[in-house]
């Protein structure tokens, strides 16, 4: 396939909520300029940076009428999941076109000139994928390396939603730990979630970088917390995360955060029939049974 857009049955729209992604941003945007099959409309939300981000948005903006540059006042922090959040939706109200295929990208990545043309073939082949998405890598070492998760699992900067997907999970939950809940919600209703290891994304901050190995492992564990992890299977899971680098701090991390959670009272996800299938489908995992994840 070598046409610019799709077909009027299978329109997607891109939204990329940024913050201070000078160093980056226009790689993204190249990248998907550099694509076989593009969007009908991306919009851009700058969350606030304190760098040329907006800057360089906006001249892009400017040359391509389908690119929308929008701006959020800086409140003077990364938020975890709240604030990106939070900018996402400020895109996502803001878009004017009708969509089939909704795609949430962060803009420190680069794709390959045809990933979404890949994507939305996946979707096609499939009626009953409702995520997708590749697999990141990043550089370790001076070498190109997986991030490696679950292949049911897609990972947030680099996320497609089916429509019908989408309006069956009700959307995004604006909390940190809203990437898992879209797919355990996606799966609960019938629907499958699936990363592709053949589309190979650069990811050009690796997981983390932003917030350092510590906060992010805290912030990964609150957002356990958030979306009704099973404490047996926290526990599991901090546990076999001590033993990989930097050792403890993955692990005692996200105890911290998912401790810390209940300590505060943090709110949970409202909705105590997603909390019992996902910790039904932990402790069949733990049990080595037919679980989601295998």
């Amino acid at each position: 396939m070598t046409a610019t857009t799709l077909p009027r049955t299978q329109k997607y729209v891109i939204v990329s909520p940024v913050r201070d992604e000078e160093q980056h941003i226009e790689l993204t945007i190249r990248s998907v300029l550099e694509q076989t099959v593009k969007p009908s409309e991306w919009i851009i939300v700058d969350d606030g940076s304190r760098d040329g981000t907006h800057s360089i948005v906006k001249s892009y903006s400017d040359r391509y009428p389908w690119i929308r540059a929008l701006r959020r006042s800086d409140r003077g922090q990364r938020v975890p999941g709240t604030g990106v959040m939070e900018a996402f939706y400020r895109g996502y109200h803001a878009l004017r076109d009708d969509w089939d295929f909704l795609v949430k990208l962060d803009g420190d990545v680069g794709l390959p000139a045809d990933y979404f043309e890949q994507c939305l073939e996946r979707m096609r082949q499939d009626p009953k994928l409702g995520m997708c998405g590749g697999v990141m890598f990043s550089m370790k070492g001076g070498v190109l390396a997986p991030e490696r998760h679950p292949l049911v699992h897609v990972r947030g900067p680099i996320k497609l939603y089916r429509r019908a997907c989408w309006d069956a999970i009700g959307g995004l939950i604006k909390s940190p730990g809203w990437d898992t809940v879209d797919e355990i919600q996606a799966n609960r209703h019938g629907w499958k979630t699936r990363s592709f290891q053949e589309l190979q994304v650069i990811h050009h901050r690796p997981t983390g970088a932003a917030q350092g190995a510590w906060r992010d492992s805290v912030k990964n564990g609150r957002a356990d917390y958030v979306s009704g992890y099973h404490p047996v299977f926290m526990a599991a899971k901090c546990l076999r995360r001590v033993f990989l680098r930097p050792f403890a701090i993955m692990g005692v991390g996200q105890a911290c955060g998912y401790l810390t959670g209940y300590l505060n009272r943090m709110p949970r996800v409202p909705d105590p029939a997603l909390i019992h299938y996902l910790r039904s489908q932990q402790i069949r995992r733990l049990l080595h049974l037919n679980n989601i994840w295998r």
